[in-house]
């Protein structure tokens, strides 16, 4: 087929990521029902071609991005860190609130709603990756690599956390693991955390003192005390368990869960529970496959290439896709407190959709580069 000598990268990826699509499109159209019947007068197909059109504009950015020799990423990055710095001080100063949950998250422009956050996280691994690279002199100084380093992170993780907690975590938590695989002193690994957890109780005490910055601490705190309160099911909470339980082995049938009417965000954070219900512990074990496949590809193309700033590109951006896919499975099978973090690829969505594919893309640079390089010595 000649189409497929314009897909440019790790084949298997793309056969994970088109995987991961197909159970998108079906969950997508079918746990949106209930919400069409309640917005839209059953028009259920409005909101698959919404989701196939996000979906088309993430495969675009991919494939674009798939063709571009990764080399050009690694000054680029501050500019798009940059622009990312700004939209999210925009969304900060006069973003879309979210359900009156004091917490400024999206910005809209001419009906497009955008959640920056999801850039500022892509952008930060690929800065960090970079100034890891371009700062390797310095590492050994605290002072040195404190404002090309670990000011980044700071940055980005104190001007989130306001509005997402989860979301801070996530990004804190693979720029750890980036600065680690990067060789960053574990001196000042060990002082970075202590840096964060600090900063985290500061603005914990700070809005307890001071209830009228914008914070959603009182929503942290009542999922937190609720899951470990054994008394507490919240009510998306306790219609995902209902929607597993349901589910059994082998699923209720394509389009046919229950729990869909009930769960506010049956298409989005808990559609993992959706999966299960419909398609059973095997479906939701097929999923979960999926992303350890893509898993054990990017650390096999990491494996494979000798630039560092390739290899940290590709375990930030690959990690963190994967480690918020089970973060949000976690969270729909009660392992853990409820965060608002979206199933990649699956989950219905725009800004999450196109920042996983524009990592993805980065990935498929990279991995196109070495399959390159590969060719290059095998003909030589």
């Amino acid at each position: 087929m000649s189409w497929v000598k314009h897909i440019k990268g790790d084949k298997y990826i793309w056969t994970i990521v088109v995987l991961l699509s197909l159970v998108s499109i079906v969950l997508v159209y079918s746990a949106s029902s209930h919400l069409a019947f309640a917005y839209k007068q059953g028009d259920t197909l409005s909101f698959l071609i919404k989701h196939l059109f996000h979906l088309g504009i993430g495969y675009f950015i991919m494939w674009l991005l798939s063709n571009v020799p990764y080399k050009y990423f690694f000054n680029s990055s501050i500019l798009v860190f940059g622009f990312a710095v700004l939209l999210v001080c925009w969304a900060i100063s006069g973003g879309e609130s979210i359900d009156g949950a004091n917490a400024s998250r999206w910005i809209r422009v001419s009906g497009f709603t955008f959640q920056p956050s999801e850039l500022a996280k892509v952008s930060l691994f690929v800065l960090l990756a970079r100034n890891l690279i371009q700062y390797k002199d310095k590492l050994n100084s605290f002072k040195a690599s404190f404002f090309p380093i670990l000011g980044p992170v700071l940055l980005i993780c104190g001007l989130i956390l306001p509005s997402n907690f989860s979301t801070s975590a996530i990004i804190f938590m693979i720029s750890m693991i980036i600065l680690f695989v990067g060789r960053y002193s574990l001196k000042w690994l060990g002082i970075m955390l202590l840096i964060g957890i600090t900063s985290l109780c500061s603005f914990y005490a700070i809005v307890t003192n001071y209830p009228t910055i914008s914070n959603r601490v009182a929503t942290w705190n009542s999922r937190i005390e609720c899951y470990f309160d054994k008394t507490c099911v919240s009510y998306q909470v306790h219609h995902a368990n209902m929607a597993i339980a349901r589910g059994g082995v082998w699923g209720k049938g394509p389009g046919k869960s229950v729990e869909k009417n009930f769960l506010p965000q049956s298409s989005s954070d808990f559609v993992y529970a959706v999966i299960i219900e419909e398609y059973g512990r095997f479906g939701g074990l097929f999923v979960i496959l999926l992303y350890l496949s893509l898993l054990f590809r990017v650390l096999k193309i990491a494996s494979k290439t000798d630039d560092d700033f390739a290899v940290l590109v590709v375990v930030g951006l690959g990690i963190s896709i994967v480690s918020q896919a089970f973060i949000n499975m976690a969270v729909a099978v009660n392992l853990l407190p409820v965060t608002g973090q979206t199933l990649p690829l699956i989950s219905a969505g725009g800004s999450s959709v196109w920042m996983t594919c524009t990592a993805i893309g980065l990935i498929l640079s990279i991995s196109n580069d070495l399959r390159k390089s590969e060719s290059s010595v095998l003909n030589a």
